[in-house]
Protein backbone atom coordinates (compact mmCIF):
# COMPACT_ATOMS: atom_id res chain seq x y z
CA UNK A 1 0.00 0.00 0.00
CA UNK A 2 1.33 3.30 -1.02
CA UNK A 3 0.84 6.20 1.61
CA UNK A 4 -1.74 8.13 -0.67
CA UNK A 5 -3.98 5.46 -0.26
CA UNK A 6 -5.46 6.26 3.16
CA UNK A 7 -6.07 3.49 5.66
CA UNK A 8 -7.15 -0.57 4.54
CA UNK A 9 -10.52 -2.07 5.76
CA UNK A 10 -8.37 -3.90 8.05
CA UNK A 11 -6.84 -1.24 9.64
CA UNK A 12 -10.20 0.49 9.79
CA UNK A 13 -11.80 -2.82 11.64
CA UNK A 14 -8.75 -2.53 14.13
CA UNK A 15 -9.26 0.59 14.71
CA UNK A 16 -13.07 0.36 15.41
CA UNK A 17 -11.82 -2.73 17.89
CA UNK A 18 -9.24 -1.05 19.64
CA UNK A 19 -11.80 2.02 20.30
CA UNK A 20 -14.27 -0.63 21.31
CA UNK A 21 -12.50 -1.96 23.97
CA UNK A 22 -11.18 1.07 25.48
CA UNK A 23 -14.80 2.27 25.92
CA UNK A 24 -15.98 -0.59 27.71
CA UNK A 25 -13.16 0.05 30.18
CA UNK A 26 -14.61 1.84 33.32
CA UNK A 27 -13.15 4.68 34.44
CA UNK A 28 -12.76 5.51 38.31
CA UNK A 29 -12.37 3.06 40.81
CA UNK A 30 -14.46 0.42 43.23
CA UNK A 31 -16.30 -2.49 42.21
CA UNK A 32 -17.99 -3.80 39.23
CA UNK A 33 -21.21 -4.16 41.25
CA UNK A 34 -20.99 -0.61 42.51
CA UNK A 35 -20.20 1.05 38.96
CA UNK A 36 -23.61 -0.82 37.56
CA UNK A 37 -25.70 -0.60 40.68
CA UNK A 38 -28.81 1.45 40.38
CA UNK A 39 -31.46 3.45 42.37
CA UNK A 40 -34.75 1.89 42.57
CA UNK A 41 -37.63 4.25 42.42
CA UNK A 42 -40.98 4.19 43.94
CA UNK A 43 -43.67 4.64 41.49
CA UNK A 44 -47.53 4.36 42.22
CA UNK A 45 -49.40 3.77 39.37
CA UNK A 46 -52.98 2.80 39.23
CA UNK A 47 -53.46 -0.62 37.23
CA UNK A 48 -57.54 -1.57 35.64
CA UNK A 49 -58.75 0.32 38.47
CA UNK A 50 -56.59 -0.94 41.47
CA UNK A 51 -53.83 1.46 43.14
CA UNK A 52 -50.55 -0.24 42.95
CA UNK A 53 -46.94 0.43 44.96
CA UNK A 54 -43.88 -0.89 43.17
CA UNK A 55 -40.41 -0.40 43.40
CA UNK A 56 -38.71 0.17 40.39
CA UNK A 57 -35.50 0.02 38.80
CA UNK A 58 -35.02 3.28 36.65
CA UNK A 59 -34.50 0.94 33.06
CA UNK A 60 -37.95 -1.13 34.00
CA UNK A 61 -40.12 -0.30 31.47
CA UNK A 62 -43.99 -1.19 31.93
CA UNK A 63 -44.52 -4.02 29.43
CA UNK A 64 -42.11 -5.90 31.55
CA UNK A 65 -43.98 -4.63 35.22
CA UNK A 66 -47.21 -5.56 33.35
CA UNK A 67 -46.10 -9.13 32.09
CA UNK A 68 -43.81 -10.36 34.87
CA UNK A 69 -44.81 -8.22 38.43
CA UNK A 70 -48.63 -7.66 37.92
CA UNK A 71 -49.14 -11.11 35.95
CA UNK A 72 -51.55 -9.39 33.38
CA UNK A 73 -49.84 -11.15 30.08
CA UNK A 74 -52.38 -10.16 27.83
CA UNK A 75 -50.14 -7.12 26.83
CA UNK A 76 -47.58 -8.68 24.81
CA UNK A 77 -43.99 -8.10 23.42
CA UNK A 78 -43.85 -8.41 20.27
CA UNK A 79 -40.88 -6.74 18.59
CA UNK A 80 -39.67 -4.47 21.79
CA UNK A 81 -38.63 -1.68 20.08
CA UNK A 82 -42.17 0.12 19.54
CA UNK A 83 -42.38 -0.91 16.28
CA UNK A 84 -45.92 -3.58 15.95
CA UNK A 85 -48.03 -2.42 18.34
CA UNK A 86 -48.57 -5.37 20.17
CA UNK A 87 -47.53 -4.62 23.70
CA UNK A 88 -49.91 -1.57 23.53
CA UNK A 89 -51.95 0.07 26.46
CA UNK A 90 -53.57 3.33 27.74
CA UNK A 91 -51.68 5.34 30.09
CA UNK A 92 -53.77 7.97 32.20
CA UNK A 93 -56.28 7.30 28.64
CA UNK A 94 -54.15 7.72 25.40
CA UNK A 95 -52.39 4.99 24.24
CA UNK A 96 -48.73 3.49 24.33
CA UNK A 97 -46.42 1.60 23.28
CA UNK A 98 -45.16 -0.21 26.62
CA UNK A 99 -41.93 -1.99 25.88
CA UNK A 100 -40.80 2.05 25.46
CA UNK A 101 -42.56 3.26 28.18
CA UNK A 102 -39.91 3.64 31.37
CA UNK A 103 -42.59 2.61 34.42
CA UNK A 104 -40.39 5.16 36.67
CA UNK A 105 -41.66 7.96 34.65
CA UNK A 106 -45.19 6.82 35.43
CA UNK A 107 -45.84 7.92 39.04
CA UNK A 108 -49.10 8.65 39.73
CA UNK A 109 -50.57 7.64 36.31
CA UNK A 110 -53.50 5.22 35.49
CA UNK A 111 -52.86 2.25 33.12
CA UNK A 112 -55.12 0.67 31.47
CA UNK A 113 -54.28 -3.00 29.82
CA UNK A 114 -56.49 -5.28 28.14
CA UNK A 115 -57.46 -7.03 30.96
CA UNK A 116 -59.03 -4.22 32.54
CA UNK A 117 -60.90 -2.93 29.29
CA UNK A 118 -63.84 -5.34 29.65
CA UNK A 119 -66.59 -4.96 32.27
CA UNK A 120 -66.17 -8.01 34.91
CA UNK A 121 -67.60 -10.77 32.30
CA UNK A 122 -69.28 -8.41 30.23
CA UNK A 123 -66.80 -7.66 26.80
CA UNK A 124 -66.20 -4.21 25.57
CA UNK A 125 -67.63 -3.19 22.45
CA UNK A 126 -64.46 -4.18 20.60
CA UNK A 127 -63.64 -7.37 22.07
CA UNK A 128 -67.05 -8.54 20.90
CA UNK A 129 -66.82 -7.15 17.54
CA UNK A 130 -63.41 -8.28 17.20
CA UNK A 131 -65.22 -11.98 17.73
CA UNK A 132 -68.13 -11.26 15.62
CA UNK A 133 -66.02 -10.20 12.49
CA UNK A 134 -63.46 -12.54 12.97
CA UNK A 135 -60.71 -10.02 13.19
CA UNK A 136 -57.65 -12.07 14.94
CA UNK A 137 -56.22 -15.02 13.32
CA UNK A 138 -53.08 -16.07 15.72
CA UNK A 139 -54.56 -13.89 18.40
CA UNK A 140 -50.83 -12.19 19.51
CA UNK A 141 -51.44 -9.03 18.24
CA UNK A 142 -55.17 -8.61 19.25
CA UNK A 143 -54.84 -6.98 22.29
CA UNK A 144 -52.57 -4.40 21.07
CA UNK A 145 -55.18 -3.78 17.40
CA UNK A 146 -57.84 -3.91 20.44
CA UNK A 147 -56.24 -1.19 22.67
CA UNK A 148 -55.42 1.13 19.80
CA UNK A 149 -58.81 0.79 18.04
CA UNK A 150 -60.47 2.16 21.50
CA UNK A 151 -58.36 4.95 21.83
CA UNK A 152 -58.91 5.95 18.49
CA UNK A 153 -62.67 5.31 18.54
CA UNK A 154 -62.50 7.52 21.88
CA UNK A 155 -60.21 10.28 20.13
CA UNK A 156 -63.17 10.21 17.63
CA UNK A 157 -60.56 9.46 14.56
CA UNK A 158 -62.44 6.54 13.40
CA UNK A 159 -64.79 8.30 11.06
CA UNK A 160 -63.86 6.64 7.73
CA UNK A 161 -62.01 3.22 6.62
CA UNK A 162 -59.16 5.74 5.55
CA UNK A 163 -58.92 7.41 8.88
CA UNK A 164 -58.62 4.36 10.77
CA UNK A 165 -56.40 2.21 8.46
CA UNK A 166 -54.23 5.79 9.03
CA UNK A 167 -54.69 5.76 12.79
CA UNK A 168 -53.96 2.28 13.28
CA UNK A 169 -51.06 1.99 11.16
CA UNK A 170 -48.25 1.21 14.47
CA UNK A 171 -50.21 -2.13 14.64
CA UNK A 172 -49.11 -4.94 12.77
CA UNK A 173 -50.70 -8.26 12.15
CA UNK A 174 -48.23 -10.99 10.87
CA UNK A 175 -51.11 -13.12 9.83
CA UNK A 176 -53.26 -10.01 7.50
CA UNK A 177 -56.52 -10.10 9.55
CA UNK A 178 -57.12 -6.29 8.54
CA UNK A 179 -60.11 -7.07 6.90
CA UNK A 180 -61.92 -8.00 9.96
CA UNK A 181 -59.98 -5.62 12.37
CA UNK A 182 -61.47 -2.66 10.20
CA UNK A 183 -64.76 -4.41 10.19
CA UNK A 184 -64.63 -5.14 13.83
CA UNK A 185 -63.68 -1.19 14.59
CA UNK A 186 -66.22 0.21 12.47
CA UNK A 187 -68.72 -1.83 14.61
CA UNK A 188 -67.59 -0.71 17.32
CA UNK A 189 -67.24 2.72 16.65
CA UNK A 190 -71.37 3.11 15.90
CA UNK A 191 -71.87 1.18 19.32
CA UNK A 192 -70.17 3.62 21.24
CA UNK A 193 -71.75 6.52 20.00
Amino acid sequence: MTQHEGITRRGLLGLVGTTAAAAAVPLGGGSAAARTATTDVAVRVTVNGTATSLTADPRETLLDAVRERLALTGTKKGCDRGQCGACTVHVDGRRVVSCLTLLATLDGAAVTTIEGLADGDRLHPLQRAFIDHDGLQCGFCTSGQIMSAAAVIEEDRARTDEEIREQMSGNICRCSAYPGILAAIRQARTEER
